[in-house]
């Protein structure tokens, strides 16, 4: 499955250069849309909406929409309250309107955005579903692990956390209609703007890494990262516009894995709690560095001793090259750390517009893979020559 972390952009509609910014960062463009703006009857007015399509029709802006965003909450926040089967009318409607423009006849439309399924929520996205499923291009929810304001680093570190994820991923599937696409519309490691002192430091690659795996082993097309800069303490880039350990890993996982996902399995006598977590990939087909047929394993280390990953067979003698990233710190404060290392050199911009070179470690055939404790890897296995990657 084709997952893909893009990059949230909060976006004055009407500032060109934040369009011109999505253009030439190779961004889709995703546009909100006001469902609280309500007639008598608790139907969606569009008046609005409809005098903003014609304005972006005139300057032909290209994007695609969303209704609305966590319709669950807005009893709650904005004293409105829509149920799933109103909420699906209104994006028959809004599908209605755009089957009739010149321009947007064809963009997506993404929904409900409803917050992970629990309680009403699971009513919600049902109503939701039966009424407005055929209006959309993707069914879109939301997912957070832990509440920032409570979490702890164990939190972050946990097998049993991170296997939260499968559960509400394989609701929501249930939930749809075969052959409708699920995207994970905004997702972090923890809910409230994020975890003080945890969600942009080292520790936070264990959760963001480990959900690409599971979303794509899952079946989810699209991962939406909550969020670019600013809004919390989740951002990938600082205020100062220097990346942080969660940007680098984003930036090597789109470089070398693919959207084909392949079988890899752990065993270990480790009791239930997994400490070693493994997803198998092709290798991204865009580059031109790898010859077709390779694939791309990348792993978890949640534990503080070094393990040694062994390789089937038939896979032992390929070339391995290995990018394995750790803390730039050392001692008790290394998860806490803002900054990371690659193969032991620690990442950062060499200007204001250059990126280092992300240069992987070449392991000899037969070599054996060592993952250092508190770490995370990728590793190409350039002649693997596997049949699905070609």
């Amino acid at each position: 499955r084709d997952v893909i972390c893009f990059l949230i952009l909060l976006l004055d509609l009407f500032n060109r250069p934040h369009l011109l910014f999505a253009n030439c960062s190779g961004l889709d463009l995703i546009f909100g849309l006001n469902a609280l703006l309500r007639t008598s009857e608790n139907t969606w007015n569009s008046t609005n909406a409809e005098l903003l399509l014609k304005y972006c029709e005139s300057r032909q802006y290209v994007m695609s929409w969303e209704l609305g965003n966590e319709p669950n909450s807005y009893e709650k926040k904005a004293g409105i309250r829509v149920d799933g089967y109103q909420l699906g009318q209104d994006f028959v409607h809004l599908h209605q309107i755009l089957q009739e423009s010149a321009t947007y006849h064809s963009t997506g439309l993404y929904g409900p955005d409803v917050s992970q399924p629990r309680d009403h929520h699971k009513d919600l996205l049902t109503g939701f579903l039966e009424t407005g499923a055929k209006a959309i291009t993707a069914c879109t929810w939301h997912h957070y692990y832990v509440n920032g304001r409570d979490t702890s680093l164990e939190d972050f570190l946990d097998p049993e956390v991170l296997d939260t994820l499968a559960t509400k991923i394989n609701e929501i599937v249930e939930s749809v209609s075969p052959g409708k696409k699920v995207w994970l519309g905004e997702t972090s490691s923890a809910y409230g703007g994020g975890a003080v002192g945890l969600s942009d430091t080292f520790v936070a690659g264990f959760m963001w890494l480990d959900k690409l795996g599971l979303a794509a082993k899952l079946g989810l097309d699209v991962v939406i990262r909550q969020v670019l800069i600013g809004s919390g303490t989740y951002h990938l880039v600082d205020d100062n516009l220097d990346p942080l350990p969660d940007y680098w890993l984003s930036l090597l996982y789109k470089r070398l894995v693919g959207p084909e996902v392949l079988k890899a399995q752990v065993l270990m006598n480790s009791g239930p709690k997994k400490p070693i977590r493994l997803y198998l990939h092709c290798t991204n087909r865009k580059s031109t560095h790898y010859r077709p047929g390779a694939v791309t394993l990348f792993a978890l280390n949640l534990n503080k001793n070094e393990v040694t990953i062994s390789l089937p067979a038939h896979t032992a003698n390929s070339t391995i090259e290995a990018f394995v990233l750790q803390s730039a710190e050392i001692g008790q404060q290394n998860l806490y750390s803002r900054s990371v290392k690659l193969n032991g050199q620690v990442l950062k911009m060499v200007d204001d517009r250059t990126l280092p070179p992300l240069k992987g470690h070449e392991l000899s055939p037969g070599e054996r893979i060592k993952l250092p404790g508190f770490s995370f890897a990728f590793y190409v296995l350039i002649e693997a020559q596997a049949p699905v990657c070609k």
